[in-house]
């Protein structure tokens, strides 16, 4: 089984189009917002129809969030392409003084009680109405209103075949495939500090979001919003979206999470298995019966839960991000793995101590028990992934160029431009200003007579408005 773990072995059994070829879904919320950055509270638009039934356009917690959501492409390109031809319908659909708020800490807020909570319809409807209900009474509603991308990714099935063709067969195929993407969740909680620090861009929120994010800030801008120059993602922090009571479900057999979850449930710590808030979940052919389906059928792909909007970008994430991230995905299978037993206490530790406080000079993490400075090893992991990229030829220098580039250049990374962006502009006039000018540019992009002549457009723009 540990075959796969060996870069040479990668390197003799699949080529760079196995590794680089796989099936990419992005998942895109945010709020909408009218022209003085509030919220909006009017209902999901009727021309998106039945929000359960929409393949692409729905809502998270609240009617005022919507989220895109995209089929599975074999590239990156493709992916992006599809959302940002869906932000642009979305865009050209919502009403005039409507606006996407490009950024994961929410907009101008009302009071509690007045956030609209997602409406449905039907038996189903209702089971979902109540589950947001009792997500409202445990965490509040304004945590809810905390928006980011969710990155989904499998690898094609002939290239985990090629694998176990060529591997001991001690096990069955899906068990051999659950290991891959087990291994690739472990070291992935491990290691998510990283990504944090690389994507990490919520580091500033109006007064009016929760007094727990606000007492962490230091700082406030000239319009009512308060700042942090130490952080990196406060949605990644403390103040996040996570469980009331920390929760570690074990990872070495979908078995065995699947029993721990059961547990988690029947002691009530979640109502559900949908409440375990992990950074990477782990998704099965079935999600209408999650647990069963996952032991059953199971693991499909993993959602990376992780990534903050990024608001320089319409599509709320860039190429060159989503490119680090399938290469950070394909260290993370290959890297080994220690055997220190409390790893998933120590990488929340890091997690939250990167989120924020991640521009704190000789940052220390902690590392199988032992302190370790942020920086070298963060460089270890780098070099690591840059020896990946040369031995499978997959082409990716300048993402390891840029990774280098932001860890020596802190003022390179997105929490610092956004850091000067608000100092200069404050949040709320400057994230309102991109969220004008993605809405323009979704205008102008528009098209319905090239829509029309294209046969693939016209069939994703008659299912996102039934």
């Amino acid at each position: 089984m540990n075959n796969y773990t060996n870069i040479n072995f990668i390197k003799k059994i699949l080529t760079n189009k196995d590794l680089l070829i796989a099936d990419f879904g992005l998942e895109k919320e945010g709020l909408r917002i009218i022209k003085d950055a509030k919220l909006s509270l009017s209902k999901h638009p009727q021309i998106f129809g039945n929000k359960l039934y929409n393949p692409y356009i729905t809502t998270d917690f609240s009617e005022s969030q919507i989220e895109i959501i995209t089929p599975t492409f074999d590239t990156i390109d493709e992916t992006l392409d599809f959302l940002s031809f869906i932000i642009d319908l979305v865009n050209n659909s919502i009403s005039e003084d409507e606006y996407i708020w490009p950024q994961s800490l929410p907009c101008i807020l009302p009071k509690d009680h007045m956030i609209p909570i997602a409406e449905y319809e039907g038996k189903k409807g209702i089971a979902s109405m109540e589950y947001r209900k009792q997500l409202a009474q445990r965490y509040g509603t304004k945590k809810q209103m905390i928006s980011g991308i969710h990155y989904n990714f499998s690898f094609k099935e002939k290239t985990i075949q090629k694998l176990y063709k060529n591997t001991d067969k001690t096990i069955n195929y899906q068990d051999f495939k659950n290991q891959i993407y087990l291994k690739i969740s472990r070291n992935y909680l491990r290691l998510k500090w990283l990504l944090i620090y690389m994507t990490g861009n919520s580091v500033a929120a109006h007064k009016s979001f929760t007094e727990e994010c606000i007492n962490l800030m230091q700082y406030e801008d000239a319009n009512n919003s308060v700042y942090s120059k130490d952080g990196i993602s406060f949605r990644n922090s403390k103040i996040g979206y996570k469980n009331v009571d920390p929760l570690y479900p074990r990872y070495d057999t979908v078995e065995n999470f699947v029993h721990d979850v059961n547990t988690f449930i029947d002691e009530n710590f979640i109502s559900e298995a949908k409440e375990l808030y992990t950074q990477i979940r782990l998704k099965p052919k079935n999600p209408e019966n999650y647990l069963e389906s996952l032991e059953k059928d199971g693991i499909k792909y993993v959602e990376i839960r992780t990534i903050d909007l990024n608001p320089w970008e319409k599509t709320g994430i860039s190429k060159k991000d989503m490119e680090f991230v399938h290469l950070f995905i394909i260290y993370l299978l290959i890297c080994e793995e220690s055997d220190y037993d409390n790893w998933q206490e120590e990488s929340v530790y890091n997690e939250e101590l990167i989120a924020q406080k991640g521009f704190t000079k000789n940052l220390k993490l902690i590392k199988d028990g032992r302190e370790i400075t942020f920086k070298s090893w963060a460089n270890q992991i780098i070099n690591q992934i840059d020896n990946l990229n040369k031995t499978l030829e997959l082409s990716k220098e300048h993402i390891i160029e840029n990774l280098r580039n932001k860890l020596d250049n802190p003022d390179k990374t997105y929490a610092s431009q956004l850091i000067s962006q608000v100092e200069k502009e404050n949040f709320i006039d400057s994230q309102l200003k991109l969220a004008i000018k993605y809405k323009e540019e979704s205008i102008q992009n528009f098209n319905i007579d090239e829509i029309k002549d294209n046969p693939k457009l016209l069939k994703y723009y008659q299912e996102a408005l039934p």
